[in-house]
């Protein structure tokens, strides 16, 4: 199939695609890499009046430290992560979540702002930056908001934006020297959506452990303070301490009732704390 007829906006700076998207009437849409939005468009999923090209944005590609955050333009590339093109302050995290999002023709266009902007819930970035403890900046004619990233996906295929809002960057804290990251994703094959997500970053000097249960069928489960997995305490030894039972309680209290479902995401968070520990 092919596309709607549709009008065609490139914009060529930031402020001229925000004035754009702010006086476009109809229903408009934001394309930055099109690796979602594409093909929705040909299945005719959706048609919208307008697109709004930002792919020739400077100001969404860049990438750089701004004290003890790495601010990442909603325009850099999977594939600029992957490369090392940007900085890195997640002692190489990032780089391999990257290496692992379908495949390289993909990475190589689709963008971190547009996965988080499709906000599909097996997405990796979705569940990473999470786990991540990333902050996301949303930008409208109006002005400026930062959200968790948490809080800005709201369901499966659902998000915070606004009217009028675009995703501008991505904030990533520094990762702590002594802190320990997993990530694990359960995929029937290479470049497949995930069937199951863990993010784990666990700090044992710090007693602190974050955990994100994704590729659910709703926003992911983010433990901000995970210490119930491992006995209510974070301790060197965390692994030992891991306990599936609470893990699979929490699964039953967010609505997963398959038992099966249920075995896949303990087994791949147990994957992924076991990947910390190494």
């Amino acid at each position: 199939m092919k596309a709607a007829a549709f009008a065609y906006e490139r914009p060529t700076d930031l402020n001229t695609a925000l004035a754009l998207i702010a006086k476009a009437d109809g229903t408009t849409k934001i394309i930055a890499g099109g690796q979602s939005l594409g093909p929705m468009l040909n299945l005719r999923l959706v048609e919208p009046d307008t697109i709004i090209d930002i792919s020739g944005l400077a100001e969404l590609k860049r990438a750089e430290r701004d004290g003890d955050e790495l601010v990442i333009g909603a325009c850099v590339t999977h594939g600029d992560v992957e490369d090392g093109r940007i900085p890195d302050v997640t002692r190489g995290a990032m780089q391999r979540v990257a290496s692992a999002i379908a495949y390289r023709a993909v990475r190589n266009r689709g963008t971190i702002g547009g996965s988080l902007s499709h906000a599909d819930p097996a997405a990796d970035w979705v569940s990473s930056l999470s786990g991540l403890g990333a902050r996301i900046t949303l930008r409208s004619a109006a002005g400026v908001r930062n959200l968790p990233i948490e809080n800005f996906i709201t369901g499966a295929l659902e998000s915070a934006l606004q009217p009028g809002e675009i995703v501008e960057a991505v904030r990533v804290p520094v990762m702590t020297p002594s802190a320990h990251w997993g990530y694990v994703k359960a995929c029937r094959k290479i470049g497949e959506f995930a069937h199951a997500i863990a993010a784990v970053l666990i700090d044992p000097e710090r007693a602190t452990a974050r955990v994100v249960l994704g590729a659910l069928e709703t926003a992911p489960i983010v433990l901000s303070d995970a210490s119930a997995l491992f006995g209510g305490r974070v301790t060197g030894d965390f692994k030992q301490h891991f306990d599936a039972r609470v893990a699979d309680a929490i699964l039953i209290k967010a609505g997963v009732a398959n038992a099966v479902d249920r075995h896949i995401h303990v087994a791949v968070l147990r994957r992924a704390i076991n990947e910390a520990a190494a």
